[in-house]
């Protein structure tokens, strides 16, 4: 398998990325097989691993626990939290006991989350499902429950002891959920590497057909430039906030729809088409550059057009984590392959940009 390393302050772990190997966890656990592992996943990835990772755990020599919770956004919240801690208390975890969360971005999160606080802490590993959890929200050790007025508001920063990636379960992705995790991959090519960007656009048909050789380069790619940042940047004080690239505007757009409408991609790349119009009127970004990204999250079948006016989405910008004073920031591209944080951002270049992303789609 390949590895990708990050090195904390705290404690070092491995990303593993290989094809097929999804029953070879128990051979990496850092567990003694005395101790229980919970293994947590939804009713959706359930019945396709849940039983076969627990029965390979088991053969490994682990006892374990699992539990399944319905599927989506809407519950990464405090009451599934709940339920999971009970789940764990009933079924005798304890400090030497881990968790291992199977699934996408919210299970990520939310089996974090209870890994983070229950017994002040207990050990977890990541076993993303989905693209995007595979490229971005399983690496670098952000964990956190939603609140009704703002996404990932409760949380806290918990590294994994090690992440676990298997390309194979992309096979059975629903290919929405493929695009979703493309919008995080385009947004390292625009942040970071441009080399990165024109890559993506020559070779994002393979991309989309799921060809394993380039996943696989992706998915190394993607958690390598993220593992950089996040080593330099853990708990998002300066660096790590470009990741939010897409993010600000995003975010607002997954409160308005209640979590129902958008995947979490499908909702940064209108996030990234917005910011990337801000910097283009501000001259950082050429219109020539703009064009390359729109052109490349549509291809990657992205939404590029917001259909809400910029008064149902502005106001829901001050309660954005990143927002400081009440005051929105944004990452803002300085043409493809670098970005910076910006507390300036006004709400009339915020309102301009937001309108011309909707005319895109009347013209």
């Amino acid at each position: 398998m390949d590895t990708v390393q990050l090195s904390l302050p705290d404690g070092s772990y491995k990303i593993y990325i290989g094809t097929g190997t999804l029953e070879k966890l128990g051979e990496y656990l850092p567990f003694e097989k005395k101790n229980r592992v919970f293994v947590i996943t939804n009713d959706l990835i359930g019945p396709l691993y849940g039983n076969r990772l627990v029965e390979s755990l088991q053969r490994y020599g682990y006892k374990t626990l699992y539990h399944q919770v319905p599927d989506g956004e809407e519950y990464k919240s405090f009451a599934t939290a709940e339920k999971l801690f009970t789940c764990a208390i009933k079924g005798g975890l304890d400090r030497g006991s881990g968790v291992i969360a199977l699934g996408g971005g919210v299970i990520g999160d939310l089996a974090g989350f209870v890994a983070a606080t229950y017994m002040r802490g207990i050990p977890l590993i990541q076993v993303p499902t989905t693209l995007l959890a595979q490229v971005d929200s399983s690496v670098g050790g952000k964990v956190a429950v939603n609140h009704p007025l703002g996404k990932n508001m409760i949380g806290s920063f918990y590294q994994p002891r090690l992440v676990f990636i298997d390309l194979l379960v992309l096979k059975t992705l629903d290919p929405r959920e493929v695009r979703s995790g493309l919008a995080e991959v385009i947004k390292y090519g625009v942040i970071q590497d441009r080399g990165f960007f024109t890559y993506l656009e020559e070779h994002l048909e393979g991309i989309n057909a799921l060809n394993l050789d380039l996943l696989s380069a992706v998915v190394k790619k993607s958690c390598s430039i993220k593992g950089r940042i996040v080593e330099k940047d853990e708990k998002e004080k300066g660096l790590r906030a470009l990741l939010n690239f897409g993010h600000t505007i995003g975010h607002a757009l997954e409160v308005i729809t209640d979590y129902r409408v958008y995947r979490h991609g499908e909702a940064v790349s209108l996030g990234m088409v917005a910011a990337a119009e801000i910097a283009a009127g501000r001259g950082l970004l050429t219109r020539e550059e703009a064009q390359r990204l729109v052109k490349l999250l549509d291809n990657a079948g992205l939404p590029t057009v917001i259909p809400f006016d910029a008064d149902q989405i502005i106001p829901l910008l001050s309660r954005d984590k990143k927002a400081q004073s009440g005051r929105p920031r944004f990452v803002l591209p300085l043409g493809l392959g670098k970005a910076a944080l910006f507390d300036d951002v006004g709400e009339g270049e915020i309102r301009e940009a937001i309108e011309k992303c909707r005319k895109k789609g009347e013209s």
